[in-house]
This record gives structure tokens, C-alpha cells and sequence, in this order.
């Protein structure tokens, strides 16, 4: 099956290809700085944009991240779905998750059944959009194969049915602020 395929890669530090409700993405462990390396070459990333974080509940969100009452109601009205809460991390976590100097994480809970199953199954994952840096993202499985090959270890088979990314709301500073604009409005 694909999914236990895909949890042994991840745990090797390989890149996997998974469907979410947004668009197609690349993921790996976040605990292996070898792996979120490879996903920033591979994109040709800066290094400068961290990767967000997908979970499989507000509950594994939190063994991450500081979640204020604020983000918890968020989280329950918003999740699984298109919206990634910046946040401040929880010292526990390696340096090299997150923004390192403002130590802050972005996290979002998908609502893509087959990514839920497989967060469920491998734990937190970075992700980031299939595609190369600046170029439009793919939104399944067929099209993320034909641009990266090999370089991806195995690829969930699965469409993502948003096609735009999701949005982003800044929950680090003393207002909310948006910082990009997706699917989910928020008030």
C-alpha cells in the first residue's frame, strides 16, 4: 500500500509526494534536517521560507507549538481545512523547524483523507507545494511524477481538489494578520 510505503521513506529522510485539499505537495520528516534539506533543493527554495507543518489534529499541533485560546478556536473551526496558523514553537523542537529566529511554525490540518491517514500513520510532516520555486503548483500525483522523478521516493497516488494554496494567518504578533490570502476568510 502506499501509505506504508510512504511512512518507510519518511522515515529514511526521503521525499514523498501526497494529495492535500489545496494543491499536490512534497513532504518529509521535520525532525531530519537532511530531509527539509533535500525538499528545499529539490524546489530550489530559499532557505529563508520555512516549511509548514501538516498534522493530523489540533492535539498533534500542539505537541509543536504553543496554541493560545485564539488558535485552539481556530483550529476547531477551521480544521482539517485551507487555513495555516503561524504560531510560536515549543523550545523542544530541533532549531531548524520553523522561522529559527522568530521561532515561530506554521501548522495546518488538511482535509484530504488519504494525508490525514498518513499523518496519522508518520506523525507531523513538512510540506510544501509540488512544484518548483516561483512556478505554479501541480495538483496530482501524475503531474508531481513527470516534474520530479526519482528525486521523489514515492508518490500517494491522488488529486488535490482546492488548487489554491491555503490561507495564512500570523498568530505570533498582537493582532492577527493575514499574510496570504486562500480559501478560508477569516474575520
Amino acid at each position: 500500500m502506499d501509505l506504508d510505503r510512504a511512512v518507510e521513506a519518511l522515515r529514511k529522510g526521503k521525499i514523498v509526494g501526497l494529495p492535500t485539499d489545496t494543491v499536490y505537495g512534497l513532504a518529509a520528516d521535520p525532525f531530519q534536517q537532511d530531509a527539509l534539506e533535500a525538499i528545499f533543493d529539490l524546489k530550489r527554495r530559499p532557505h529563508t521560507k520555512p516549511l509548514p507543518i501538516l498534522v493530523a489534529s489540533t492535539d498533534q499541533a500542539m505537541e509543536m507549538a504553543i496554541f493560545t485560546d485564539l488558535a485552539r478556536s481556530l483550529a476547531d473551526t477551521h480544521w482539517p481545512g485551507a487555513l495555516t496558523l503561524i504560531v510560536s514553537i515549543l523550545d523542544s523542537n530541533p532549531e531548524w523547524i520553523g522561522h529559527s529566529q522568530k521561532r515561530t511554525i506554521g501548522l495546518r490540518c488538511p482535509d484530504h483523507s488519504a494525508t490525514l491517514n498518513l499523518l496519522e500513520l508518520s506523525g507531523p510532516l513538512a510540506v510544501t507545494s509540488a512544484n518548483l520555486n516561483g512556478q505554479p503548483a501541480v495538483l496530482d500525483d501524475r503531474e508531481a511524477q513527470s516534474l520530479f522523478g526519482d528525486a521523489v521516493s514515492v508518490y500517494i497516488q491522488g488529486s488535490s481538489f482546492g488548487g489554491v494554496p491555503s490561507t495564512i494567518l500570523d498568530l505570533t504578533e498582537p493582532e492577527p494578520s493575514v499574510l496570504r490570502q486562500g480559501p478560508v476568510c477569516v474575520s
